[in-house]
């Protein structure tokens, strides 16, 4: 039987997490190592500053003080006896979607799976007021067991973002583009100190039709498969085309 571990952003006790653990029960031995509160947007974050704590929550669930990847690491070196067969994520409480997917901590706990050699998925569902994960099990379910069969290429995770309203398929997509304007609020606290405070602010989505904004817009579950290598290859020649000083020396008679 498949060893399916699962994590997530929004803490052990999310009903996301709980509909994706009923979403894989059917495909394998599952094992939740999950982060004991809310650690959304910590993007791929690991905790070395301090000690790390891993609480039993029942049979098979742990709670750890920090990140989804300090779960992921103490699940893979500390709790898992053997190498698990898939990671998934999630089902976070909001899309992760163009740009977002380098804050989010639902990602990177994919991600970091990936790093350990191991096919990883990442979950997201569209926020909303009254959450409904029927859809979400069941399309989390499809392509987890699509990726336990097939694989996945060598460092490669996938991404998928699941609407609220009738699912009319699946899209595999890329990332959107977006610029981002951030609002932030400033006040003063009881002691007089000033604080910032960041919000959602404005975007600007380039939504073309390849794109993971559209697919969900248009009613599809959209699968973005992502890679760890941020390197943009294509442009290694025009970055060469700059002419950089090899030496320090070189680097004088430019002065």
């Amino acid at each position: 039987m498949p060893r399916i571990l699962v994590t997530n952003d929004d803490g052990v006790h999310s009903p996301g997490l709980a509909a994706l653990v009923a979403a894989m029960k059917p495909l394998g031995d599952v094992t939740v190592v999950a982060p004991a509160t809310e650690m959304s947007a910590v993007s791929h974050a690991l905790t070395i500053t301090r000690p790390l704590r891993l609480e039993r929550v029942r049979d098979g669930v742990f709670a750890v003080d920090g990140t989804p990847t300090d779960c992921v690491t103490l699940a893979y070196v500390k709790v898992l006896d053997a190498p698990p067969d898939l990671v998934v994520s999630g089902i976070n409480l909001g899309y992760n979607l163009s740009v977002d997917i380098t804050y989010s901590g639902t990602v990177a706990g994919a991600m970091e799976g990936t790093i350990f050699g191991v096919p990883s998925i990442a979950f997201s569902l569209c926020r909303t007021k009254v959450y409904d994960f029927t859809q979400a099990t069941w399309a989390a379910r499809v392509v987890a067991q699509r990726v336990l069969d097939t694989g996945l290429p060598l460092r490669t995770l996938l991404n998928v973002n699941i609407p609220q309203e009738r699912v009319r398929g699946f899209r595999v997509t890329i990332a959107a583009g977006r610029t981002y304007r951030p609002e932030v609020l400033e006040g003063i606290d009881p002691r007089g100190r000033t604080y910032f405070w960041i919000k959602e602010g404005q975007s600007d989505v380039d939504p073309g039709p390849r794109s993971d904004y559209h697919a969900v817009r248009e009613g599809f579950v959209s699968v973005t498969p992502l890679r760890p290598d941020l390197t943009h290859h294509a442009e290694v020649e025009s970055a060469l085309a700059l002419a950089l000083p090899e030496t320090l020396a070189d680097s004088i008679q430019l002065v």
